[in-house]
């Protein structure tokens, strides 16, 4: 279950609208009372919706995710994971799989993308670091699907497809596409060649709560086999908040010397291991753009695009300090050049 973005960010149409009377009607048959005011929560990049529904006593959420778009199995095996290394995420109190609802305890109203600014920061990115450590040698990956080269590159796909051709209108020539395929390769290989753990893949400030204890986990239920620096690089390489690139490098290393002592197979320098998440931040950038322009044009949620310049500078910045980036930052100006739309 994500923190999601304001309701403004798109809207339900009819159908949808009979699918949340429906939900509703199956949480107040669950809970064996209609006493309970509903607020929206809105809908996040997927088509999952949520309410919260407040009580005199308690609150819960009500998850709507429609099934033959977001089916809620995975859901139910992640969260069952995470419990049972003692995480803290939503408990399921009840679901209709074959509807998509969910019923779910609430952890709070307080993500840590608003607490950030706040001197709790350093306290609370702690504790989200020392949960990361858990799930990374304690989760069960039994099972779990691996992120594999061909989803990889599915994702750096979703930059050229996407962000690239759809908004840019920039058509690669077959010279750059070449130059991409390399690129891609690069980062593929360094993805692959990390410790394989399990993945998050959504690990970042908006989908942490401030909670008992810290943090509650959210949004977790794309999570896969993945490369050991993937959720670190989504924890302080965010999509809506920006760190100082010192302080990040300076966590990135506390990090490294935590997860040896832990036992995690990282590399034995810091500089191996900024090379391997300088690498691994590019590709998780790119996808996100990508994402983001998907998002805009296919969903008519063009919203999410604002948040792309964030993305434009930390590559750049990683693209100076790493000699197999330098072809990256080539491409990018020369579409940049062409480009066809005012941003």
């Amino acid at each position: 279950m994500a923190v999601v973005l304001p309701t403004g960010h798109g809207g339900r149409t009819a159908l949808n609208q009979d699918r949340t009377a429906a939900a509703k009607a199956w949480a107040f048959e669950t809970l064996q009372s209609e006493d309970w005011a509903i607020e929206p929560i809105g809908s996040d990049a997927s088509a999952r919706c949520y309410y919260r529904l407040v009580g005199p006593a308690q609150t819960w959420i009500l998850m709507d995710a429609p099934p033959s778009l977001e089916p809620i199995d995975a859901f139910i095996d992640v969260q069952a994971r995470l419990a049972d290394a003692q995480l803290n995420v939503p408990r399921i109190e009840a679901y209709d799989r074959v509807n998509g609802f969910m019923l779910l305890s609430d952890l709070g109203r307080l993500p840590y993308l608003e607490a950030l600014d706040s001197d709790r920061a350093s306290g609370l990115m702690a504790a989200a670091e020392a949960a990361l450590l858990t799930m990374q040698t304690k989760v069960s990956t039994a099972q779990l699907r691996p992120y594999d080269a061909a989803k990889l590159l599915s994702e750096l796909d979703l930059f050229t497809d996407w962000f690239l051709k759809h908004h840019w209108r920039v058509e690669p020539t077959a010279h750059e596409l070449d130059q991409w395929d390399t690129l891609c390769s690069v980062l593929i290989r360094s993805a692959l060649d990390q410790a394989q753990v399990f993945c998050h893949r959504d690990y970042m400030p908006r989908n942490l709560m401030v909670s008992d204890p810290n943090p509650g986990i959210l949004d977790f239920q794309d999570a896969v086999v993945g490369p050991v620096a993937y959720d670190l690089i989504s924890l302080y390489m965010d999509a809506f908040f920006s760190w100082p690139r010192a302080d990040v490098d300076h966590r990135l290393e506390a990090y490294r010397q935590s997860g040896l002592a832990a036992g995690l197979p990282l590399p034995d320098t810091p500089e191996a291991w900024l090379h391997i998440c300088d690498l691994m931040s590019v590709q998780r950038h790119l996808k996100v753009i990508g994402i983001f322009a998907r998002i805009a044009y296919r969903d008519g949620k063009p919203k999410y695009l604002e948040d792309t310049p964030r993305f434009f500078a930390y590559l750049a910045h990683t693209s100076a300090r790493q000699p197999e980036l330098f072809l990256l930052d080539e491409l990018l100006m020369a579409w940049k050049a062409r480009r066809q739309v005012a941003h």
